[in-house]
């Protein structure tokens, strides 16, 4: 995984083929984001992090990620 981007409201980074965007159990990029932002951030608790779209595990590509429920949204619209 490489961050590509990141700032109050977003991350972006580099999905590698082979690795899920994210997944109900498992490891997935989103679980890789998420220990990132939080040694990146020195975040104590859970990092509220999610895909603004996916892309199938097969496939690389970039993924914007939303660190908050509004920016979520407004990637949304």
């Amino acid at each position: 995984m490489e961050v590509l981007y990141f700032d109050n409201h977003i991350i972006v980074v580099s999905k590698p083929a082979g690795i899920a965007t994210e997944a109900e159990s498992g490891d997935s990029l989103e679980e890789e984001v998420k220990r990132w932002a939080k040694k990146e951030y020195n975040k104590p608790g859970e990092v509220f992090l999610r895909p603004a779209h996916r892309l199938d595990k097969c496939v690389s590509g970039i993924i914007v990620f939303a660190k908050t429920s509004k920016a979520l949204t407004r990637l949304h619209e």
